[in-house]
């Protein structure tokens, strides 16, 4: 059997979300989540993710992705504190979404792929 190498994927954080950055980085954030553009959607289990923010960097391995339509179909299968350990709320979690560039439009376009790091 053919033994697939892992691929790696970098995802950026900006400096105003170093807080997330830092949450993934102590195991505090499980969940990572991002539109689920031509540049994410194709991140599978055993995929390798870069994560940066300025100069500061390190790896997580995905468990599972899986791509959702709606934040409401996300949430039907992930808590909001999941995904971001700041919010409790469904509405919370939607205003952070939309305060991002263009992620209503890209949500609505692409969804959302829900990463689920070890």
């Amino acid at each position: 059997m053919e033994n697939k190498k892992p691929k790696k994927y970098v995802l950026r954080f900006r400096a105003v979300n170093k807080d997330i950055f830092d949450a993934i980085k102590e195991g505090k954030k499980k969940i990572e989540t991002r539109a689920a553009t031509k540049r994410y959607r194709n991140i599978k289990e055993e995929d390798v993710v870069i994560l940066t923010c300025g100069a500061q960097r390190f790896e997580k391995i995905v468990r599972s992705a899986h791509i959702y339509k709606t934040i409401r179909a996300l949430l039907r299968s992930h808590k909001p504190k999941e995904i971001n350990p700041r919010v409790s709320t469904e509405s919370e979690l939607i205003d952070i979404y939309y305060s991002f560039p263009d992620y209503r439009e890209k949500i609505k376009k692409f969804g959302l792929i829900a990463l689920e790091l070890k």
